[in-house]
């Protein structure tokens, strides 16, 4: 049975985690899906957002969040493949966040690191997504990489009050992190602050626990010491881990309060038990 969880964990005495960015539909989760699922629970990670990147990665990632309980999905289309969508294929993604499953849009976004789409198409898909995201109020999943003015700029045009959303894996700086905060959004970081030298270790430790999340990823980003290794949500433990010791608070405490910023971000439900 399963346990609708307010924002307030208070009485709540297990350690509940939570990843909100894992891909689980990636062909390098085809062997073991099941068993990574059930490794994260086993590590107190009891509820993952697995995200789309295109049409039929979402579709997946619904597929899959029908199968687990306490898998989520989101649906929208990454930078990279923004060149692919076509005006039938955003109506069909559009078409899917109705599904009960469906709890953000994303991920969606800039990255002009690597250019993979021109970028005045990504910027195209980038203001279709985040007008349906306001339409839908719905929160929104974001990617952004070396294109911090273009992103602000496109939020900042749209921004209203109670708007929702996450910069997932985030990478920029402390002033672009205060933007961020500012206009309303969270912030969430992966395996990258347990790396050496991390500026995004930095960030971290300077942003309000009440505005961060724990992410890891997956299969990207594993880290420390794993680095270069498949990641899995089971590593959300690690990055919560450093999170404490960053921030010099309890694992418990960093648990308690990014559980309650994604259940309210999100509107989760989750499964209280750690078995599949």
């Amino acid at each position: 049975m399963m346990a609708h969880l307010s924002a307030d964990l208070d009485d709540m005495n297990e350690l509940l985690l939570i990843d909100t960015h894992v891909h689980l539909d990636f062909d390098r989760f085809d062997g073991d899906r099941q068993a990574v699922i059930q490794r994260a629970m086993d590590a107190d990670v009891r509820a993952m957002v697995t995200i789309g990147i295109d049409y039929v990665s979402s579709l997946k990632a619904i597929e899959i969040s029908e199968q687990y309980d306490n898998v989520y999905a989101a649906v929208g289309v990454h930078p990279h493949d923004a060149k692919d969508m076509t005006d039938e294929q955003f109506e069909e993604i559009s078409s899917l966040i109705s599904h009960p499953k469906v709890v953000a849009i994303g991920e969606v976004g800039l990255d002009y690191h690597y250019d993979y789409s021109p970028r005045d198409v990504q910027r195209r898909v980038f203001r279709q997504f985040l007008d349906l995201s306001l339409a839908a109020q719905m929160p929104v999943v974001i990617h952004a990489r070396e294109a911090d003015e273009d992103v602000l700029e496109l939020i900042h045009s749209r921004a209203k009050r109670g708007w929702r959303g996450v910069f997932h894996c985030y990478a920029g700086d402390e002033k672009m992190a205060q933007k961020v905060i500012d206009l309303g959004f969270l912030l969430s970081f992966t395996g990258n602050i347990t790396f050496k030298n991390s500026t995004s270790l930095v960030v971290m430790a300077h942003t309000p626990l009440h505005k961060l999340m724990v992410e890891t990823d997956s299969p990207f980003m594993a880290p420390a010491p794993f680095r270069g290794k498949r990641n899995e949500p089971a590593h959300a433990r690690i990055v919560a881990e450093k999170m404490a010791e960053v921030k010099e608070i309890s694992l418990e405490e960093v648990a308690r309060i990014t559980t309650e910023n994604a259940i309210t971000l999100f509107g989760l439900k989750i499964e209280s038990n750690s078995s599949l």
